[in-house]
């Protein structure tokens, strides 16, 4: 069964070459950025998102990213599981595979499991090697993509401002955006959150005309793969701020839609606890997405969960 996903209209301004890009990964593209058409940075507060019957402010939201993991018989087992599980029909739940696996996953994943890809290049496609563009996605049909994740930002370079203009690209080429932020032990530790936090959501916001298709992931780097994980308390800590971000720079309608995840060592047993958090609206998950009857289990009680809390 081949996986879908509701796209939207296409942007008016659409980015038609690249934006400055990591300095080590590029640095012989010393003229790009002069050359990239920056999508209009006008914000609208108008957008709207149908609300379920979840704590937060939208549909939950369940993200399994499987990062640089799997082969052909691991993948097909992990679908076998997932297909085998029971999970919430009334929420999002997207799994982004490595891209030699979307095909695979594509072709066998079944409903209500949609297809998400880990990341994508930052403008139109062209001699660009090793890259995937944003529109080769949206011709295969895959809906969402991952933006800014932290491993990206820390072993690709990848700036604020690269990651804003990737997330412009791949919304105007009709793909949905995970657009990820977070803060390193360092930065929390320096009393720097906040400030951290604010320049990755003005990176993206200054090159965006609306949030209608965007989901944020809040990831605490410090908590990535380490098994540590924010207490509730501190997740909903910062993702009221995320939200009070979106209601004082683009407007309170789009604040009380936008999905704000959490992501950083999340598994079946805290997923319950940290959906119980108003501010809360579902997972980017990790490593336990790679186990099957773990991640049905996550997506299961978190939406349980958050649904309690609302009634």
């Amino acid at each position: 069964m081949t996986l879908s996903g509701s796209m939207r209209p296409m942007a008016s301004s659409c980015l038609q070459t690249t934006s400055a890009v990591p300095s080590r990964a590029l640095s012989s593209c010393h003229g790009l950025h002069s050359r990239l058409a920056i999508a209009s940075s006008s914000r609208s507060s108008n957008s709207t998102r149908r609300v379920t019957s979840m704590a937060g402010h939208g549909k939950f939201f369940v993200g399994g990213n499987w990062k640089c993991n799997g082969d052909k018989n691991g993948v097909k087992k992990l679908i076998d599981d997932l297909n085998a599980a029971e999970v919430p029909e009334d929420i999002d739940i997207i799994v982004a595979p490595t891209f030699i696996h979307l095909e695979q996953v594509q072709g066998a994943l079944k409903k209500p499991y949609q297809l998400g890809a880990q990341n994508c290049w930052v403008g139109k496609g062209g001699a660009f090697t090793g890259e995937i563009s944003a529109e080769q996605l949206h011709d295969i049909g895959v809906p969402w993509v991952i933006v800014g994740h932290s491993e990206r930002r820390l072993f690709m370079d990848e700036t604020n401002d690269f990651v804003g203009h990737k997330a412009a690209y791949a919304l105007s080429q009709d793909l949905s955006v995970i657009a990820c932020i977070g803060e390193t032990l360092h930065e929390r530790q320096a009393g720097q959150l906040e400030e951290v936090l604010t320049k990755q959501l003005t990176a993206i916001g200054d090159n965006i005309a609306d949030w209608d298709n965007v989901v944020i992931a809040y990831e605490p780097v410090w908590a990535i793969g380490t098994g540590k994980v924010a207490t509730p308390e501190q997740a909903q800590d910062v993702h009221k701020f995320i939200r009070t971000w979106f209601t004082d720079k683009v407007g309170s309608e789009v604040a009380e839609a936008m999905r704000i995840i959490y992501g950083g060592s999340v598994n079946d047993q805290n997923a319950g606890e940290l959906a119980r958090k108003e501010d809360l609206d579902g997972f980017l998950v990790g490593g336990a997405s790679l186990k099957g009857k773990t991640f049905a289990k996550i997506c299961t009680y978190g939406a349980k969960t958050a649904a309690k809390v609302l009634a």
